[in-house]
């Protein structure tokens, strides 16, 4: 039996410590290809190439880079450079938190979503942007371990907090070892809202756009809540963004038809 095939990358780039670390923290569990952008696509969500060319090059045995998005890595590198679909995809490390909202906006999660979409399990794994990215790799090695154990396909968001500020002196790659992890639910990730009217040298305007995060975590059970508290938090995510319960729209439009486009008047 073949051992299982395990695709990593992330969206800071192919140089980045973290996509290291991740690769490190998987690297015997079974045969590891890593596919990541070139250079940095943080907040590239879900985007993906199609009207543009990709080029790929290896950079070292089994290391190959992408001038796209984690999620061309993903599709690029589980349809062509993989020998086969991968059994699971991880995704990172990234150097501050994917909470609440952050995930439709993260090309982390973007990556590990699309490894879901292309039949593998998938983990998304960030920490706190002062914290090593190495304090992630037992918990994804333990998290990895359980998926491919497992028969239910699973797409997971990990975010882990300062760990070592609680250590001093220890190794980062031991602090989370017998910490418990906590499942947890999207929490609110407020952001100031903000547009910044800027100036560039020739006295053009340019503008630059978000602020940073609010205050969040008022709720435990919330993976803001969870880091905010010094937990590991594991937020499994599906796919289907329906509304849980239709019934408010189908009272809504039960009565509604489609107005005629010369009626000039209100929905009937």
């Amino acid at each position: 039996m073949s051992r299982p095939l395990i695709l990593v990358t992330n969206d800071d780039g192919i140089l980045a410590p973290g996509l290291a670390a991740l690769a490190e923290a998987v690297q015997d569990l079974g045969e590891v290809l890593v596919c990541a952008p070139e250079t940095e696509r943080s907040g590239s969500s879900h985007a993906i190439t199609l009207h543009s060319h990709l080029r790929t090059d290896e950079i070292k045995p089994g290391w190959f880079r992408v001038n796209g998005t984690p999620v061309d890595c993903v599709y690029l590198g589980s349809l062509h450079l993989c020998a086969r679909r991968p059994d699971l995809v991880v995704s990172g490390v990234n150097p501050g938190f994917n909470l609440g909202s952050d995930v439709f906006y993260s090309g982390t999660v973007g990556g590990a979503a699309e490894g879901y979409i292309r039949g593998a399990s998938a983990i998304a794994v960030s920490v706190h942007a002062r914290e090593s990215p190495r304090v992630a790799i037992p918990i994804v090695r333990t998290l990895a371990k359980v998926l491919l154990a497992s028969s239910q396909r699973s797409l997971l968001n990990v975010n882990i907090p300062w760990l070592s500020r609680e250590a001093p002196g220890r190794a980062a790659d031991t602090v989370a070892e017998g910490l418990p992890l906590q499942v947890t639910r999207l929490g609110a990730r407020p952001y100031v809202e903000q547009v910044e009217r800027r100036q560039d040298p020739r006295g053009q305007a340019y503008f630059w756009i978000g602020g940073p995060p609010r205050d969040a975590g008022e709720k435990q059970g919330e993976d803001t809540w969870a880091v905010l508290h010094g937990q590991i938090s594991v937020t499994p995510l599906v796919l289907d963004i329906t509304a849980p319960d239709l019934s408010p729209w189908q009272s809504m439009l039960e009565h509604v038809s489609v107005a005629s486009t010369s009626a000039g008047g209100e929905p009937t």
